[in-house]
């Protein structure tokens, strides 16, 4: 099996699916912003702005429509270590996942599995592993969300403390960070926009295009 596609292949509709599925709000949120039909502002004199209720459905949309995307990222780096996993035919031992897949989840588990039967050295690689433990982070919090009041999900302190300043936050929020990693007066949105979402796919991609050559030379002695 050609892992390397089929990732690619995912990857791809992660990207095209966003595009896709934002346009619309993105274009809505634009028209009401500069007054455009059938956004025309009406007059009036209560001060607030208009087609408010609007621009706020247009923007919840794309946020969840960006969890979802992160969420299938997730899912596509799982899967493709998972495959090659079954192409190497050698099974993920008991130890490894009783301790490493346990205690520090299962994207160093797949590292340490890796390092121990085919001796690929991740400390070689381009890759910003930290990012993409925040993929992983981010989905499982879209999976668990704290509140039924809100489409959004929230950090915890906990994950704050252990990231310090997060990759998936909106700008302004970040802003609210101390040096040590905690918010001031409320808590920490999870915020994906387009631009992130995009550089999350190409991370992975990195360490795709790093890895295949790294396992092919170990199994095929290309």
């Amino acid at each position: 099996m050609n892992v390397l596609y089929f990732l690619t292949e995912r990857l791809k509709f992660i990207h095209q699916f966003y595009a896709t599925g934002s346009a619309p709000y993105l274009e809505q949120k634009r028209k009401i912003e500069e007054g455009e039909e059938p956004f025309v502002p009406p007059y009036n004199e209560d001060g607030e702005p208009p087609f408010l209720a609007e621009w706020l459905e247009a923007d919840e949309s794309l946020h969840v429509l960006a969890y979802t995307c992160v969420s299938m990222l997730a899912a596509a780096l799982h899967l493709y270590f998972e495959t090659w996993v079954k192409q190497c035919e050698q099974p993920v031992s008991r130890e490894l996942k009783e301790t490493v897949f346990k205690k520090r989840g299962w994207l160093e588990g797949y590292k340490a599995h890796f390092e121990q039967t085919l001796q690929i050295n991740f400390n070689e690689q381009p890759v910003n592993f930290r990012l993409l433990e925040e993929v992983i982070l981010a989905r499982n919090l879209i999976e668990h969300p704290p509140s039924i009041t809100s489409m959004r999900t929230q950090f915890a302190d906990a994950d704050l403390k252990k990231l310090r300043h997060p990759f998936f936050v909106d700008e302004r929020e970040a802003a609210l960070l101390t040096h040590e990693g905690e918010a001031w007066f409320t808590s920490l949105t999870l915020h994906v926009s387009g631009a992130q979402l995009i550089e999350a796919v190409a991370e992975i991609e990195r360490l795709a295009s790093w890895f295949e050559p790294a396992i092919e030379r170990r199994l095929y002695g290309q």
